[in-house]
């Protein structure tokens, strides 16, 4: 049951020392149910809430098992179904079908509709979810009471960074493709690589011309669904057949990355894939129509792909669901993401930066975030470098010595020594300037 928060942290394993209590609950997941308008309800055992926690030496028994809390959370584990049942799927089968033939107003007009009811939703919880961040926050709060001492592990980002800010751009028309060009200006203006999801099949023809620009400027070619026709995940025996010739898109466009049509996701499934990464879960699902959220700001695997969450509102929810060009929400996301040192990530679509109110909007975004970069030691890579690291650090082990304690494992010189600490009840996290070694927590 500690995996998950060893996972989390890459903590030496003696400080993840948890047991299950007498009164073990199978499922702390309860009262999911399909309220009005569809919305989920949930409530959830909360650690920090427990009024009775049994300690034998430095173990803590726990009424639930940590890992699989976290589990349950990430894969969407509390959503019935995939919200495509029955009369939905019917209603989104027409849709995708009358969809080429319907003005833009309208589509926008049907979207809002559909999604009615969605600031009214609890949980996950709206702009952004951190509840499986803050339970292995609190179960660091209680490892640090049991253990009394000052706990060390691999910080989450490389070179010390306090956070990381991923750009993506779906491109999911004709004309979006040929903004691919002056967007990757944009995006070079404020120093700022991104990834350019591109649709294999039905859309539009891409010619090796613009993905070998796209390779030689220095951005990332994901592949974005296959046909984007909102079918991919209908019924397993046609997904896995299509995911066939996803695989083989992936290697002729020398692709890691995926990103599924509308946010259209099972993760049970994802081990027809061959990515080494994933971006097609929200961290909140509310303005989606697939409900759900993996309510966590940090990369967690699906198998053997790791999955990079979406944590922020889409350019087209904001300007045409919400309708405003306002940069205010963003701003609002980025701030409570920043507060748990985890990922931002962006999808921009170059499809709908097609007025100058949209553009300039892109453009206040992309500012904050080379302001963050270069006032906040924010970390801006491409969506593949947040991978390789994310991979090298599930590897690292941090190990005791005798000048104290010591990353180990490759890219550890990119690593950083964190220690955590309790201040007043809250978890308190600090950096040491080097990677390879630390003094002792008597000197601290």
């Amino acid at each position: 049951m500690e995996q998950a928060f060893l996972d989390y942290y890459r903590c030496p394993d003696q400080f993840a020392d948890f047991g299950l209590s007498n009164d073990f609950h199978a499922n702390p997941i309860c009262d999911v149910s399909s309220g009005t308008n569809g919305q989920v309800e949930m409530s959830l055992c909360s650690l920090d809430e427990m009024s009775v926690l049994s300690f034998e030496g430095a173990t803590c028994s726990l009424p639930f098992n940590l890992s699989e809390v976290a589990d349950s959370l990430r894969f969407e584990r509390y959503v019935n179904g995939t919200g495509k049942t029955g009369w939905k799927r019917l209603v989104r089968q027409a849709y995708y079908f009358l969809r080429p033939a319907l003005p833009v107003p309208i589509r926008r007009h049907l979207q809002r509709v559909s999604l009615k009811g969605w600031d009214t939703t609890p949980f996950p919880q709206w702009p952004v979810d951190r509840t499986v961040d803050r339970m292995f926050e609190t179960g660091m709060a209680i490892s640090l009471r049991a253990h009394q001492c000052i706990i060390p592990f691999v910080w989450f980002w490389p070179e010390g960074k306090a956070g990381c800010a991923i750009m993506t751009h779906d491109v999911e028309t004709a004309s979006g493709l040929d903004f691919v060009g002056e967007l990757m200006d944009i995006d070079d203006s404020f120093g700022i690589k991104s990834s350019f999801q591109i649709i294999p099949e039905s859309r539009y023809r891409t010619g090796e011309d613009v993905l070998a620009t796209i390779r030689r400027r220095g951005f990332e070619i994901n592949v974005h669904d296959l046909k984007h026709d909102g079918h991919l995940f209908d019924e397993q025996t046609q997904f896995r057949e299509q995911a066939v010739r996803i695989n083989q898109y992936a290697a002729k466009f020398g692709s890691r990355g995926f990103r599924s049509g509308i946010l259209y996701r099972r993760l049970d499934w994802y081990d027809a894939f061959e990515f080494s990464y994933d971006m097609s879960v929200p961290n909140v699902g509310h303005l989606d129509p697939q409900p759900g959220g993996c309510c966590t700001v940090m990369p967690f695997f699906v198998g053997n792909i790791l999955e990079l969450p979406l944590t922020t509102v889409q350019d087209y929810s904001l300007f045409n669901i919400l309708r405003t060009y306002s940069t205010d929400l963003w701003q609002q996301q980025i701030d409570l993401i920043s507060q748990g040192h985890g990922l931002m990530s962006f999808n921009v679509h170059p499809d709908y930066l097609d007025n100058t109110r949209a553009k300039n909007s892109y453009k206040d975004l992309l500012h904050t975030l080379a302001t963050l970069r270069s006032t906040a030691d924010l970390w801006t890579p491409l969506p593949g470098e947040v991978d390789a690291w994310w991979r090298q650090r599930s590897e690292m082990q941090v190990t005791a010595d005798g000048s104290g304690w010591r990353i180990q494992g490759p890219g550890a010189e990119r690593a950083r020594l964190a220690f955590a600490t309790l201040v007043d009840d809250t978890v308190r996290y600090s950096v040491a300037p080097a990677a390879c070694c630390y003094a002792s927590e008597a000197s601290l």
